[in-house]
């Protein structure tokens, strides 16, 4: 039978109420991409959990099948959330799939652009906050809590079960838990559903390692980051609604969350791109992160299985790129004018 989705292939895995309805894009079944020349540089075998390939582009479309479907089960009408972006994209199109109003939240002027297109193409009534993510799922929650609206971030329980997915889909593939996991931490729930996928799924535990940006690394610091900021903007966030959680799996993992600049982000964003995967700044966090502990903290990854996760497509952020590069040369259309350039 072909592919139905991650409810259909893992739904008896997942703790979803009976009430639930499935509505899927076909999310998940992502691809597991070796890096070669990267891994036989670090002297490990290194894969990329490419979770950009997925319906809206992000890995937040395998919480959202599970959290729209609960939520369309039990009679919501309409769901809201805050994003930064991703999470905005993939509420508007799992409530457009199941015919709900969706509401997002953004800060105002915080979200990539191919973030907010994605919301507003799917049909989401978009608003803007005079304030940061934070303020944002603030609104959110006290709203849900005196209204029938359904909330569908990350601390929504259904959300961390859809998202646990990946984790088993890893395991299938490599026939275990790879040695490390390497994955961006924002908002934090998506370590902790890793985390707990792979303690369900009984084939082994990795050690994590989380990275933050060092302008957005509450997690790291200690205390919550009143004003974040990075370029990484999936991961610019001060309080992680997870983090307790996020630290809990670092620290039974026998793994870490670490911080990296956005210098580093950027380099390992083109790393990528070198070996043929162009992911938004935030996912190339893990990257950059596996890379600065090899090469300065004393990690030694020689003969381990590592998995990267890179959580969205660099469509999510075009922007980035375009604007760090100079613009294309111009020449006349004749063939000694190509040949000059290209010899």
């Amino acid at each position: 039978m072909s592919y139905q989705g991650i409810l259909h292939r893992y739904g008896h895995l997942l703790d979803l109420p009976a009430h639930t309805r499935a509505i899927s894009l076909l999310e998940g079944n992502t691809p597991l991409v070796p890096l070669p020349r990267l891994g036989h540089e670090l002297g490990c075998e290194l894969f990329v959990k490419y979770e950009g390939l997925n319906p809206t582009g992000s890995f937040k479309d395998r919480g959202m099948t599970a959290a729209i479907s609960e939520a369309l089960g039990r009679g919501a009408q309409t769901v809201i959330c805050a994003s930064t972006g991703n999470t905005a994209a993939s509420a508007a199109a799992y409530a457009a799939r199941a015919g709900l109003r969706a509401i997002v939240l953004i800060p105002q002027g915080k979200v990539a652009a191919g973030k907010l297109a994605g919301a507003i193409a799917y049909g989401a009534e978009v608003i803007q906050v005079d304030g940061s993510f934070d303020d944002a799922l603030a609104l959110v929650v006290e709203i849900t809590q005196k209204t029938p609206l359904a909330l569908v971030n990350s601390i929504n329980p259904y959300r961390i079960e859809g998202q646990k997915s990946s984790a088993f889909e890893i395991c299938d593939d490599l026939g275990a838990a790879p040695d490390w996991l390497c994955l961006p931490v924002g908002n934090a729930g998506n370590i902790t559903a890793y985390w707990a996928g792979f303690k369900q799924y009984q084939k082994g535990l990795p050690q994590i390692l989380g990275v933050q940006a060092a302008g957005a690394a509450p997690l790291v610091l200690g205390h919550p980051v009143e004003k974040p900021e990075t370029v990484a903007t999936a991961i610019r966030i001060g309080r992680p609604a997870r983090g307790e959680q996020a630290l809990q799996a670092a620290q039974e993992s026998r793994g870490q969350i670490i911080a990296v600049s956005d210098a580093e982000i950027l380099q390992a964003q083109k790393i990528l791109a070198s070996e043929g995967l162009w992911v938004e700044p935030a996912s190339a966090a893990g990257i950059a992160g596996l890379l600065a502990q090899t090469q300065s903290a004393g990690m030694e990854v020689r003969g381990k299985k590592i998995v990267v996760v890179c959580t969205g497509h660099g469509m999510k952020d075009p922007a980035i790129i375009t604007e760090s590069f100079t613009s294309p040369k111009v020449i006349p259309a004749d063939y000694d004018s190509l040949f000059a350039l290209v010899e």
